[in-house]
């Protein structure tokens, strides 16, 4: 497949860049994709959840009524569940959501994710480019002249580019990243993906492909 590079003003270049089958012409396996997402979704949640159990609520230990004749069940703590303000049976507790995904899993994800943009007509190149200074405006002027406005965008910059950044930060629709950061969920969230022109061949550096 090839792509035409444009300009930041929205203008074929006349240059073509063409895609590595390698990494854009797989088989999408979309149960590699759903692991994928779904390790990226458990490694956000902190785990800090916590409520106390009987063990750990503050009260008396001395037994609240006579064992028998009372008409109502036995009980021998205020700590009890059964009441209110007693502990709780088998609440949350803090833990690790995170898990384990082979590398070469991670990697048929990430292409077959690439791969489903590539098929959906979703990728985009234009040609390296940077601001003056961090402006909104100036990014948002980029979207118009590149026709995606109204598209949810997942920028791919070869390396850090502040002031590309901070201009993108408080577009709701636009996010920013690295190539040697781009994750499935980044991919699969996006309804365009916009390489600039270098961050392609940083593709090949991060599957190893060279």
């Amino acid at each position: 497949m090839e792509l035409a590079i444009l300009n930041t003003s929205g203008e074929d270049t006349g240059r073509k860049l063409e895609l590595n089958d390698s990494v854009f012409g797989v088989e999408p396996n979309e149960h590699a994709i759903y692991l994928d997402v779904k390790q990226y979704l458990a490694n956000q949640r902190q785990g800090t959840h916590k409520s106390k159990e009987r063990a750990e609520i503050s009260g008396s230990t001395a037994k609240i009524k006579k064992q028998k004749g009372t008409g109502t069940a036995r009980a021998g703590s205020i700590k009890s569940p059964v009441f209110r303000g007693g502990g709780r049976v088998f609440g949350p507790r803090p833990r690790n959501y995170g898990f384990k995904l082979n590398k070469k899993l991670k990697q048929l994800a990430r292409k077959s994710a690439l791969t489903i943009k590539a098929q959906n007509d979703a990728l985009m190149v234009v040609e390296d480019f940077n601001f003056e200074a961090p402006k909104t405006k100036s990014f948002t002027d980029l979207q118009n002249k590149l026709k995606v406005s109204d598209k949810k965008i997942l920028l791919v910059l070869s390396e850090d580019n502040k002031n590309i950044y901070l201009s993108s930060r408080n577009l709701k629709n636009v996010e920013v990243v690295r190539v040697s950061d781009l994750a499935t969920y980044d991919i699969m969230k996006a309804s365009t993906l916009l390489f600039v022109e270098s961050s392609i061949k940083g593709l090949d550096e991060m599957f190893k492909l060279n």
